[in-house]
């Protein structure tokens, strides 16, 4: 080879060492960048779920747990809310967050009728719960003990109740007579507790009933006293007929399994610990702070009526949704008998203590 051979060759040889060197420098500083990151132990978590951002779940439950974790991790576990469904839609949230869409969901379990038939037994009418307090106590200390498998696929970290519900209509029902043929909206457990007595199911999400009701989609609603307000139902209802035996709906708030894994257990140990104290100081009152506040503005601003059945109706509406249970235990067998066992042993338990 000549010379000038020799001269191209030490050239590219001199390029190619140069390029070599910039690309070992580039995964140096990208490596520098990413054991920086890492060596600052923050965790960002995204949490979705179907509640207003004006609602208590958002304001004080949600928004009051996320800061009480971020304190207790001395900030290094960060989680964002994104409420009214932006991130993902109410029936969604819970494979979203098997998926990873959302770290954290906080959804009802209705809405997934048949996906959590352990905790269908804390919804069935005719166990009664004096308020949110007691449902709350019961639904989370009967997960414990019954450790579910419809829930094994994600971490759950929290579940609470709505407690007792009352039917809201455009038309006034004083019997059980009154409600037959009547489109009320529901979910679950309720929709089918409904249909014992007479009445005709709507499903969707509270995040849809206001439009439905405005629109003549529905004539009423069953759920808790609290989306009268937080939901503005009062402003398209009527009237309230007192139905505490109709209704209890279970929420949950539960985490992907492998973004839990991925945590340092000192992490999951202060998360678990914050959680458990958040649950029992806010989380299990959370609907009966909402009801009082609900009911007196529905009946001064919105002139809302109130009607309490007689003793005589009230003991022909649970006579007629007395099946439920029967039906709930042959769908589930023992798994499902075990389930109402604990449910009915721990309400008695609690609603002595609340």
């Amino acid at each position: 080879m000549g010379k000038q051979g020799n001269g191209v060759l030490m050239l590219l040889t001199k390029v190619l060492l140069v390029v070599v060197l910039l690309a070992v420098m580039t995964i140096q500083s990208a490596c520098a960048g990413t054991a920086s990151a890492a060596g600052t132990g923050k965790v960002e978590l995204k949490l979705a779920h179907f509640f207003p951002a004006t609602h208590p779940a958002e304001t004080v439950l949600v928004q009051g747990w996320a800061k009480a974790i971020n304190e207790a991790t001395e900030g290094k576990v960060v989680i964002t809310s994104y409420p009214n469904e932006t991130l993902q839609k109410a029936a969604d949230i819970y494979n979203g967050v098997i998926h990873g869409v959302a770290d954290i969901g906080l959804s009802c379990f209705s809405y997934n009728k048949g996906r959590f038939p352990e905790m269908e037994a804390f919804e069935q009418p005719g166990i009664v719960y004096k308020n949110s307090k007691v449902a709350s106590k019961v639904a989370w200390n009967g997960v414990k003990e019954l450790n579910p498998k419809c829930v094994q696929d994600t971490k759950l970290l929290m579940v609470i109740a709505t407690g007792p519900g009352d039917l809201f209509t455009k038309k006034r029902v004083t019997c059980l007579e009154d409600i037959k043929g009547m489109q009320i909206r529901a979910t679950g457990i309720t929709a089918e507790t409904l249909e014992l007595i007479g009445a005709v199911p709507v499903g969707m999400p509270q995040s849809e009933a206001y439009e439905a009701l405005s629109k003549g989609i529905a004539a009423g609603n069953l759920a808790p006293v609290e989306v009268l307000k937080a939901w503005k139902h009062a402003e398209v209802t009527n009237y309230l007929t007192r139905t505490p035996f109709l209704y209890n709906n279970l929420f949950y708030i539960t985490m992907n399994l492998e973004k839990w894994n991925s945590l340092p257990a000192d992490i999951q140990e202060i998360i678990i610990e914050v959680t458990e104290k958040f649950h029992e100081e806010v989380g299990i009152g959370l609907w009966d702070m909402q009801n009082d506040e609900a009911l007196e503005w529905a009946v001064n601003d919105q002139n809302m009526e109130v009607i309490e059945l007689t003793q005589e109706e009230t003991e022909k509406w649970i006579k007629a949704v007395e099946p439920m249970i029967e039906k709930y235990i042959q769908q589930t067998g023992d798994e499902g008998k075990r389930a109402i066992e604990t449910a009915k042993r721990l309400s008695e338990k609690y609603n002595e203590i609340y």
